[in-house]
């Protein structure tokens, strides 16, 4: 049976180096037997912000069903997406807002501080670019956004292992930098694919 993966595209623009990282990875894992969809959340319409917090139902618009529907039919989940300032883009955050809720990511324990882990059983790799040096994203800043999305949203909700990949910096890359990343990505995605 072939692995079903699912790849969001955190970048608004599909024109990005993040774009063709992920068409990279998706080819290269369709290739190698997988079953590959793709998310791109700025193709996608829906209100990124969670108005009422957990007090209130905010109804799940057409495209966030869909993708909740394709996050529990996926066995590997790959977010692939830029770092801006530090973290997430608005856009992936709203996305994981709206879309990892209480009940579907999550259920807390009553009269307990503990949790139900909801997305247990599932694999994740963050493909992650950056105008920062890895080396000092990591050891300077202490990966602010790669802790978020790894530690408090992917681990929280029971993905897990999930397995972090940096690309930068970007900024004054040259083309054939690009292409060795493209590259990177492409071989990721036939080894996921193979599994």
């Amino acid at each position: 049976m072939s692995r079903r993966i699912l790849i969001i595209l955190g970048q608004p623009s599909s024109s990005s180096l993040c774009a063709a990282l992920a068409h990279a990875y998706a080819d290269a894992a369709r290739q190698s037997g997988a079953e590959v969809r793709l998310l791109q959340l700025g193709d996608m319409a829906f209100d990124p912000i969670l108005h009422h917090g957990y007090q209130r139902v905010q109804p799940l618009e057409p495209d966030l069903q869909a993708a909740q529907a394709d996050i529990t039919w996926a066995q590997h989940l790959v977010w692939v997406y830029p770092i801006w300032w530090g973290g997430l883009p608005a856009l992936l955050k709203g996305f994981l807002d709206r879309t990892f809720l209480p009940g579907f990511a999550f259920k807390y324990r009553p009269n307990s501080a503990l949790w139900d882990r909801l997305l247990a059983g599932r694999s994740a790799e963050l493909l992650v670019t950056m105008d920062s040096p890895p080396w000092y994203y990591r050891w300077v800043q202490r990966q602010p956004g790669h802790r978020q999305m790894k530690q408090t949203i992917l681990e929280f909700s029971g993905i897990k292992p999930v397995r972090v990949h940096s690309f930068g910096p970007v900024i004054r890359s040259s083309d054939a930098t690009r292409a060795r990343w493209i590259q990177r990505a492409h071989t990721l995605g036939a080894r996921a694919g193979a599994r």
